[in-house]
């Protein structure tokens, strides 16, 4: 087994690269600079930042999520198409998390796409994107979500449940019945049952004292 390197290797030095700190670049410098008191939303551009999954989204596609009205029940798919081409173009943000972003916009007439609920209403079917940045891998998944939408439309009227709570009805649906098979990138279901023990408790070191979020 190879041994890792470190600062007492004789052959160790600094050199100027490593001082050049190119990490969320935007986000590093902004939270560097801060000086106010700290509230929730610095805590979350905190964890975003260590987490690497900060989206730094544009004047512009906030005026288009913006343009969505809050109690809106009729997708519009023109202006759909517009504001998923500008969101999944963003780093940091795919299909998913752009689904969710639309969904928190307007839950009438969006819901979040993900492998679970994806599986649960497409037989022997898995949600799989090809996210390799081009027009056709970009059109493809709007499409698909587009279509998605459509077809949940469809079984929450045969399962007589409301569009608004689908997503996460189905979501734990899922787990219930398709507990023992693995999500793709998963090797095993613990990592979801432990994102989402943490989601539910929170910690306080070091006296591991704990409180119910939910």
């Amino acid at each position: 087994m190879t041994k890792h390197k470190t600062v007492f290797d004789k052959e160790f030095q600094i050199i100027p690269a490593d001082k050049e700190f190119d990490y969320q670049k935007d986000l590093t410098a902004k939270l560097d600079k801060n000086e106010t008191l700290f509230d929730q939303e610095i805590i979350n551009e905190i964890v975003l930042w260590k987490v690497n999954r900060y989206a730094n989204v544009d004047n512009d596609t906030l005026k288009l999520l913006n343009d969505i009205g809050a109690t809106s029940r009729e997708l519009d798919i023109e202006k759909t198409r517009k504001i998923l081409k500008t969101l999944i173009q963003i780093k940091g943000i795919q299909l998913p998390m752009a689904s969710t972003i639309l969904r928190f916009k307007n839950k009438n007439i969006y819901q979040i796409i993900d492998q679970r609920v994806y599986r649960i209403i497409y037989k022997d079917k898995k949600l799989k994107l090809k996210t390799h940045p081009n027009d056709k891998n970009l059109n493809d998944q709007i499409d698909l979500y587009i279509q998605y939408l459509k077809d949940l439309t469809a079984v929450c009227e045969n399962l007589k449940i409301p569009f608004d709570k689908s997503d996460r009805i189905l979501f734990m649906a899922d787990r219930r019945i398709n507990k023992d098979i693995p999500l793709d990138n998963y090797s095993t279901q613990t990592k979801e049952r432990k994102w989402l023990w943490k989601e539910k408790l929170v910690l306080t070191a070091p006296t591991k004292n704990w409180r119910f979020n939910g």
